[in-house]
């Protein structure tokens, strides 16, 4: 059985032009997310991903405690279909060649945006939405969707994501988006580890309707 004290957390950044004006809470937002993952007992390994019309791997399955600062260099357009599809299929490949009992007990797959897909050559909407569900269902997944400009609800809705970790959020509120969804991660490994199955802490790691407004997404 995978471990339930073990949490592997894949970050998916939007670093598109349009991010220049926020670049600033998202640094410290994410920052934030950090620091809430450091606190928590068990282990914790995050991996970072940015994309624009590029995609880069910045690190993989670094332990929370050696988690740099965040540089985010906005530039570009915005390819989230296929950043999306590349670090599942990444992590997915990551996590399958480690022995089953060394593998995460909680998977979480946080993306965030500020702009609509308007750059990907490869992955579709329904091909995207195929792999989530996949992961989900088959390995354990949990993915969480912030975007701005944007109902994100409807949006993560389309590639597979569930309304209770889709979160819409200002612009100028981005740091409250991604402390909002460290808060979540917390719960959902905290439930994991404490023998819930992965449908009932998904449950208790639904954004409330109290993050919602935090992050202004009513």
């Amino acid at each position: 059985m995978p471990d339930t004290s073990y949490t592997d957390i894949t970050m998916l950044l939007d670093r598109s032009g349009s991010m220049q004006s926020i670049r600033g809470d998202v640094v410290g937002g994410f920052a934030a997310y950090v620091d809430t993952q450091r606190a928590d007992p068990g282990r914790c390994t995050v991996s970072l991903y940015q994309f624009d019309d590029r995609y880069d791997e910045v690190y993989v399955g670094r332990p929370v405690a050696e988690v740099p600062a965040l540089v985010l260099e906005p530039r570009g357009t915005t390819a989230l279909l296929d950043a999306i599809g590349r670090t599942i299929v990444s992590t997915r490949t990551r996590l399958a060649a480690l022995p089953e009992g060394e593998r995460p007990g909680t998977v979480v797959f946080c993306i965030m945006t500020d702009g609509m897909e308007n750059a990907s050559q490869e992955f579709t909407h329904a091909a995207i939405k195929r792999l989530i569900e996949t992961q989900e269902q088959v390995d354990g997944w949990t993915f969480q969707y912030m975007g701005a400009d944007q109902d994100a609800i409807e949006v993560g809705a389309s590639i597979g994501i569930d309304a209770s970790q889709a979160l819409t959020f200002d612009r100028g509120k981005a740091a409250d988006a991604l402390r909002t969804a460290g808060r979540s991660a917390t719960r959902l490994k905290q439930a994991r580890m404490a023998g819930h199955d992965v449908a009932a802490a998904r449950s208790q790691a639904a954004f409330t309707d109290d993050e919602r407004d935090q992050a202004g997404s009513s």
